[in-house]
């Protein structure tokens, strides 16, 4: 049986380890405020839709993805006038503004990943980037509803990420009356002839149970 000195000694512990946590945050964050305040920068990401170039540290991508290390080590960009420079064409302006954010805090704000989460998901798995991975699929598997089943379904396949899709399929074939009769079918059925297969067909085993 823990005596008070024992409940005084674990609290005291406790707070330490988040006044601990805070720290760690807000030195954390001087990253974030040398992305943002373009503190020594050294290269210029271009988004694929010809928007302004975002300064940022090659060190810092190379550290958060083994694909961007890749890039900037090969003898190719090396030897290139242009290695300053770098273009990401996956991504719009404000895609790659929240993806080198997330790259330099490790979080985003819930508006941009509300807004963000597919293009950012897909970069993620092309450029493995895991905690961001892990990060959209959090969001995506606690956001799962009638308006964003089929898009999660075709991100969650995009990704190969099994867990998600399974959790987009349980969701659409619960819902299936429903969700055959939403406008967003039509256009799910001719993107993803493929999904649409497999989800009639687990649609008719189920009901068949």
């Amino acid at each position: 049986m823990q005596t008070l000195d024992d409940c005084i000694k674990l609290c005291s512990e406790q707070i330490e380890k988040f006044n601990q946590q805070k720290q760690d945050l807000g030195f954390l964050r001087g990253f974030l405020a040398a992305f943002k305040e373009q503190i020594h920068t050294d290269i210029l990401i271009c988004p694929g839709n010809h928007g302004p170039p975002i300064p940022a540290h090659k060190s810092v991508l190379a550290a958060r993805s083994e694909i961007f290390k890749n890039m900037l080590e090969s003898d190719e960009c090396k030897a290139a006038p242009s290695c300053n420079t770098i273009t990401i064409p996956d991504l719009k302006h404000e895609e790659l503004e929240s993806l080198l954010e997330f790259l330099y805090s490790g979080t985003l704000a819930l508006e941009k990943l509300e807004k963000h989460v597919y293009a950012l998901s897909q970069a993620a798995d092309k450029y493995i980037i895991p905690h961001l991975l892990k990060y959209c699929e959090r969001f995506l598997l606690n956001s799962i509803s009638s308006s964003n089943a089929f898009e999660t379904l075709e991100i969650a396949d995009t990704c190969s990420n099994q867990n998600l899709k399974e959790t987009a399929f349980n969701f659409l074939v619960k819902n299936i009356e429903f969700m055959v009769s939403s406008p967003k079918f039509e256009g799910f059925v001719h993107r993803c002839p493929h999904l649409t297969v497999q989800l009639v067909t687990r649609a008719f085993v189920n009901g068949s149970k």
